[in-house]
């Protein structure tokens, strides 16, 4: 089999993926409970093979005044889900921590941050060399090194936090973060690896196309493997992560006040009932004796 076949196999396999994937998500009802990420797979599922019929219009001798709308086509496809994975990455930590809606409220504000510290370190730091339309993919593809970032960034906090959250593998927010980690670390490290071997059928592009099967795969065997159920989740009063949820809660909310008094008053009022409690003491045995 020669390369270019290998890949058009490779291709048509992952479009094979994607397809699973949204009939996974529509048979089970997963779009309700994600549907950032069934609106990211719809995303992909639909514009592949448009992407797939102008690349080949494009490469060929007689069609490549076409080049310009595949050019538009692939970073518009791109851009979306860029802006996508902002918002699968929020529902899969929501997700992952239902059980405290302190902390998630606080983490979706780190997000928000996040998203607008991300935008603007890619706008500024965007090459003045490239004027025009030729901007556009240094400007998008910084936003995916941003949202790649975030991805790692996230499935590094489910593991380090997965006992605390009472969060199992097998569970299905896991699983997103794990394929999109996967993928993000495909982005960073052969992606840098290709910048001198930009054709298709480099041996890198079979590597990058056979990890991003990979990380398909990850997504179609959680999609298919029954999920744990999520039990309540029960921990002392003590629990750091309980007290960490508390607090959170609490950052922002103005409907009680309480009054704080000065350590010198409290000792002050612990002698003065002392006091009063040998002030009963004697009545009482006072009124005893009498009787």
């Amino acid at each position: 089999m020669s390369p270019q076949s290998a890949m058009s196999a490779m291709s048509v396999v992952e479009f094979a993926l994607w397809a699973v994937l949204g009939f996974l998500f529509w048979k089970k009802g997963l779009y309700r409970r994600f549907p950032a990420m069934s609106t990211y797979l719809a995303l992909r599922l639909g514009s592949m093979p448009l992407l797939l019929a102008t690349f080949f219009i494009q490469s060929q001798p007689w069609g490549r005044n076409y080049f310009p709308v595949y050019f538009f086509i692939y970073w518009a496809v791109y851009l979306a889900s860029a802006v996508l994975l902002f918002f699968v990455c929020t529902e899969v930590f929501r997700t992952a921590l239902m059980a405290f809606p302190g902390l998630i409220k606080i983490g979706i504000v780190i997000f928000r941050w996040a998203i607008l510290v991300s935008v603007i370190v890619t706008f500024s730091s965007v090459s003045f060399l490239h004027r025009g339309l030729l901007a556009i993919p240094d400007i998008v593809a910084g936003l995916m090194r941003s949202v790649s970032i975030l991805e790692l960034c996230l499935l590094a906090f489910l593991c380090l936090s997965m006992n605390a959250l009472h969060l199992s593998v097998r569970d299905l927010a896991f699983g997103i973060a794990l394929g999109f980690g996967v993928m993000s670390t495909n982005d960073f490290v052969v992606i840098s690896l290709m910048t001198h071997t930009p054709s298709l059928t480099a041996p890198l592009q079979f590597v990058y196309e056979g990890v991003m099967l990979l990380a398909l795969g990850i997504w179609a065997t959680y999609c298919a493997l029954p999920e744990p159920v999520r039990r309540p989740i029960v921990m002392p009063a003590s629990s750091t992560i309980y007290r960490w949820n508390e607090i959170a809660s609490a950052l922002g909310h103005t409907g009680t006040q309480v009054a704080v008094q000065q350590p010198a008053n409290s000792f002050f009022l612990t002698d003065v009932e002392k006091v009063v409690e040998k002030v009963l003491t004697r009545n009482l045995n006072s009124r005893e004796s009498e009787s």
